[in-house]
Order: C-alpha cells, then sequence, then structure tokens
C-alpha cells in the first residue's frame, strides 16, 4: 500500500470530531420533519376525507384525500431541483435549515386552517397549496440530511452513517402515530375531528424550533468544504446530472420504488384496510404502526451496518425479494382480525422495509461523483417518490374497491414493485471511494 494511500485511510477512516453531532442533526432534523409529513399522512386517511371532503360517497372522499397526499409526493421533485441545485453549489447546511422552516411552517398553518364546513371549497385548496410547500421542503431535505452525516463519517462505513437521515421517517412517524394515538384514545370521536386531530399539527412549531437550534449550530462537510477548496463546485448540477449520471439516476430511483410503496402500504393503507375489512378501531391501527416504527428505530442503522460488511446491492436486494414473498403471508394472517396478528404483520412488514431503507442513502448516493451528489441524489429520491409512494395510497384503494379487487391485486402489484427495485440493484454500482479519499486527502495536505 502506498504512503499516499495510508494518509487518505487515516483522514477517512477515523470520523471527523463533528461526525457524531452531525449524526444526530441529520437524525433529529429529518425526524421533525418528517414528524410533519406523517401526521399529514394519517389525517388523510382518517381525518381529511370527513373534514375536508364531505359528501356522500365514502370511496370518492377518501379518493380525494389520498390525492391531496400524492401531492406531496407530485411537489417533491421541484424541491429536489431547486434544492438540490444549492446544496452543491452553496454547501449543505443553509439549505437544510431553509426547507426545515419550510415543512415547519406549512404544517402549522395546515393545524390552523378552517375546515369545508367553515370557508367551503376555499379549505380543500389552501390544503393542496400547504401539502404543496411540505412536499418541496422534504425534496430538498433527504438529500441535504444524507451528506450531512455521510460525508462526516468514514466512507467505508457509509451504510451505518448514512442511515441518521433514514431513521428520520419512522422516528418522525412514532411521534407522530404516538401523538394522534393519544389525542384518538383520549378523546371522543366527535371531539378529535372537531379540534383534536390540529392539536399534533400546531405542536410541530416548537419542534421545528428545537431543529433550526441544531442545524444553525453545524459546521459544513469537509467533503464540501475540499470541494469548494478545489474550485470544482458544478456550474449546473441538474444538467450535469442528467447528461453525465443517468444511468445513476435510472439505478438509484428504481431502488426507491419497492421502498416507498412498501412503506405506504404499512403506514397508510393499512389504516384504511383494518378498519373498513376487518373492523378494527383507529387506536388498534396506530397502535400496531407505533409499534412497527418503533422496531424501525433500531433496524434501520443496524441494516445500514450490515451492508458495510457485505455487499449492499445483495442485501437490498435480498429484502426486496423478501418483500414480495411476505405480502400474500401478509394479508392472509391478519383475516382472523386479531389485532395481535396484525401488530405482528405490520412488524414483519417494516422490517422489510427497514432493510431496503436503512442502506437506501448509502445506496443512492454512492451512485454519484462528490460534487454531484445533493443534485443527483435528491433527483433520484424525489422522481422516484412520485411514481412509488405518490401513487400507492391511490392504487391500493382502486384495488381495493374495484369490482374484482382485494388483497390480491395488491400483492401483485407490491410483487411488480420489487422486480423494479431489483433490477436497480442489478444496473447500480458498488461504492468507489477512492475519490473521496483523494479529495480529502489533499484537503488535508
Amino acid at each position: 500500500m502506498s504512503t499516499n494511500s495510508k494518509a487518505a485511510q487515516a483522514v477517512t477512516r477515523k470520523p471527523p470530531a463533528g461526525a457524531l453531532k452531525a449524526y444526530i442533526a441529520s437524525l433529529t432534523g429529518t425526524s421533525l420533519e418528517y414528524y410533519d409529513f406523517a401526521i399529514y399522512s394519517v389525517a388523510s386517511a382518517l381525518v381529511f376525507p370527513k373534514i375536508f371532503f364531505p359528501g356522500n360517497d365514502e370511496f370518492v372522499s377518501l379518493i380525494l384525500s389520498f390525492s391531496t397526499y400524492a401531492v406531496g409526493y407530485f411537489a417533491r421533485p421541484i424541491g429536489g431541483i431547486v434544492f438540490g441545485r444549492l446544496g452543491d453549489k452553496i454547501g449543505r447546511k443553509y439549505v437544510l435549515v431553509f426547507t426545515l422552516l419550510l415543512i415547519g411552517i406549512a404544517t402549522v398553518l395546515i393545524g390552523a386552517l378552517p375546515d369545508y364546513s367553515v370557508i367551503g371549497i376555499a379549505a380543500p385548496a389552501i390544503l393542496v397549496l400547504l401539502r404543496l410547500a411540505q412536499g418541496i421542503g422534504v425534496g430538498g431535505e433527504w438529500g441535504g440530511a444524507v451528506l450531512l452525516s455521510s460525508e462526516f463519517g468514514d466512507p467505508n462505513k457509509r451504510g451505518f452513517w448514512s442511515s441518521a437521515a433514514q431513521i428520520g421517517p419512522p422516528a418522525g412517524n412514532l411521534m407522530a402515530n404516538g401523538v394522534l394515538a393519544i389525542l384518538a384514545a383520549s378523546l371522543s370521536s366527535e371531539a378529535f375531528l372537531s379540534w383534536g386531530w390540529r392539536v399534533a399539527f400546531l405542536a410541530s412549531a416548537l419542534l421545528v424550533v428545537f431543529g433550526l437550534l441544531i442545524r444553525l449550530k453545524l459546521e459544513e462537510t469537509p467533503v464540501f468544504k475540499a470541494i469548494q477548496a478545489h474550485g470544482d463546485r458544478p456550474k449546473a448540477p441538474i444538467k450535469e446530472v442528467f447528461t453525465t449520471q443517468p444511468k445513476a439516476l435510472i439505478a438509484a430511483a428504481l431502488s426507491r420504488i419497492c421502498p416507498d410503496i412498501l412503506y405506504s402500504l404499512f403506514t397508510v393503507f393499512v389504516a384504511v384496510y383494518a378498519t373498513k375489512e376487518l373492523g378494527m378501531t383507529t387506536g388498534n391501527v396506530l397502535a400496531a404502526i407505533l409499534i412497527g416504527s418503533a422496531f424501525q428505530l433500531f433496524l434501520i442503522p443496524l441494516a445500514g451496518a450490515l451492508t458495510d460488511r457485505f455487499n449492499r446491492r445483495l442485501v437490498y436486494g435480498i429484502a426486496a425479494a423478501g418483500t414480495a414473498a411476505y405480502i400474500p403471508v401478509f394479508f392472509l394472517m391478519i383475516q382472523d382480525k386479531s389485532v395481535l396478528t396484525l401488530t405482528i404483520g405490520v412488524v414483519i412488514g417494516l422490517a422489510f422495509h427497514a432493510f431496503m431503507y436503512g442502506p437506501q442513502a448509502a445506496f443512492i448516493t454512492e451512485q454519484f461523483p462528490a460534487r454531484l451528489r445533493y443534485a443527483g441524489s435528491s433527483l433520484a429520491y424525489t422522481l422516484a417518490g412520485v411514481i412509488g409512494g405518490g401513487f400507492a395510497p391511490i392504487i391500493f384503494t382502486a384495488l381495493y374497491g374495484s369490482a374484482h379487487g382485494g388483497w390480491l391485486l395488491i400483492a401483485g402489484y407490491l410483487l411488480l414493485a420489487a422486480i423494479v427495485t431489483i433490477v436497480g440493484m442489478a444496473i447500480g454500482r458498488d461504492p468507489h471511494i477512492e475519490e473521496e479519499e483523494r479529495l480529502l486527502q489533499e484537503s488535508h495536505a
């Protein structure tokens, strides 16, 4: 091994002093933002059809509500393009501060929004605009949060370090479902629909302030500092990604499809299926999702670390294949209408999700060179989110409500999603850290 190579490893394999702080900042920031996103997800299934989209046809109201849920995914590419470009040009830190503010303000305003009975059609119209703002913020948040933790950490252990941002969704989901479960259990159905759900949205104001205090104290990542020192910041990062990294963009985007659809099944649609088909209460379903999300807090970093020891693409692909096999088993096992069985089923389903989602951040960022990481990762994440998570609740509802519907069609949908993600693994690349090692070595010379 050459002296230069040893020096590079000395720089990269010992995490800088700010690595743990960046990991915590990435985890807490995304947790707060996904808390906002998660309470909207649950409310779109259980609350909004009744207060923002009232009508004689309950099925149509549900479809309309899920359509506003999808708007958040459709808006993500806007955030990916705008903030992805800025993240590669001006740095990770300040972009992440702005995305946190954008989502937080939109969520508080949703909590204060009068319903259809008060302001009529203006209520769902404003709801869509606020959901749009949430989606734009999340679209710019993810890429920066991943880079914040992974670029402070050891590139040889990127699966673990980048998992910080991946813990955000289940942590946020845990907080959101916990708050909603407490409100649903302590209030009557009328009180919960009237004002109880608003408490969860308004409370995010305190959480956002906490997140801002953490992020404003952070330094810029060592990798971006090195890019700055070399004068290698891209002038048009979005254009460069499309013209020079098309294969990487496709592989990274396809990797998102199965995890996104699976997550929508076990955190959004399961609330509809269990309450309407199995006759369970809202509290039963929220408790099951809560427990599944709690397990994910440990499984996601575990899965990320596991793929630092074994081939990342192989572990990811096995989890996708396991998902396709598990979905029919899940629907068969919950037909006994037992709350315990439902809970076990959701825990296992979210465990499969964790073993794809944990290493996902590392896999996606590794497809792009360091100077294009924010733009490339954000584009892949947000564009795939439209196809995956954005349409998923609507497709689930349509399949469930069709004349020949039922869970078999939903299982087929997940099978197709798993195949698409496995194709993404096949055409993607394994990590190449030599460029980053050289960049960091030269910046420390």
